[in-house]
């Protein structure tokens, strides 16, 4: 592990574990939920969600990327409707409203796809009154956390937790304003780019996703079902 040399995790299933650290003081309540956000937030929540003890799911949620630059993120969906916009870029780019209709309307279909894939038929777990960690790889924009937390705003959670092992400072920063705790392990001044913390940062398959998420429900870690 590195940190003025550049890199800092060898995968995310390190950056999970030094997480899950970070997270101490949630392991073992029976409230706790943790949700990742796919695909590679998925490796990373798996960990901490062993070191904690308690239950892994999915929380799906798809960038909105900007037309030619994709990984640019001009906003983000969510399950349930909601729509996340980064309304300087917009403006700045100028980026007409049916473009956006567009690209909403596309990243969509394929959040209903994951949602059929990763579950399996499985319902989605009951976040109600529950302290729920949301987990992914890292935060540049922090535009796809930002749609997950107010998604998840909905079912009314006791706490939600914003959880990475990397994040730009300001991104970190601006979730705090929106999340009820933000645990980032890292703030690196010079950020360009989730990716260039890892050794590998290779994309995370659908069926690695599904292969974890069942590893999760079978282990003999996860506590009974929350009762509200």
């Amino acid at each position: 592990m590195r940190y003025n040399g550049r890199m800092v995790y060898r995968n995310r299933t390190e950056a999970g574990r030094r997480l899950g650290g970070a997270l101490a003081a949630y392991a073992d309540r029976a409230d706790v939920l943790v949700l990742a956000l796919p695909r590679g937030g998925v490796p990373v929540g798996f960990e901490v969600a062993a070191a904690l003890n308690a239950p892994l799911d999915v929380f799906v949620v798809r960038k909105l990327g900007v037309p030619s630059q994709e990984e640019l993120a001009l906003g983000a969906i969510a399950t349930g409707g909601v729509l996340v916009l980064n309304e300087d870029l917009v403006l700045h780019l100028n980026i007409p409203s049916h473009v956006i209709e567009d690209i909403a309307a596309r990243e969509r279909s394929e959040l209903e796809r994951r949602e059929q894939a990763y579950r399996d038929g499985r319902q989605p777990p009951e976040t109600r009154g529950r302290t729920v960690i949301l987990v992914d790889d890292g935060l540049a924009t922090g535009a796809t956390m930002r749609a997950a937390v107010t998604a998840l705003r909905q079912s009314q959670p006791k706490r939600i937790i914003v959880a990475v092992p990397v994040a730009a400072p300001e991104s970190c920063q601006e979730l705090r304003r929106e999340a009820d705790e933000v645990i980032c392990a890292i703030t690196p001044e010079s950020f360009h780019g989730v990716g260039e913390w890892y050794e590998d940062f290779s994309q995370t398959s659908d069926e690695e996703v599904r292969a974890l998420l069942a590893q999760a429900s079978r282990s003999h870690l996860n506590p009974p079902p929350f009762v509200a």
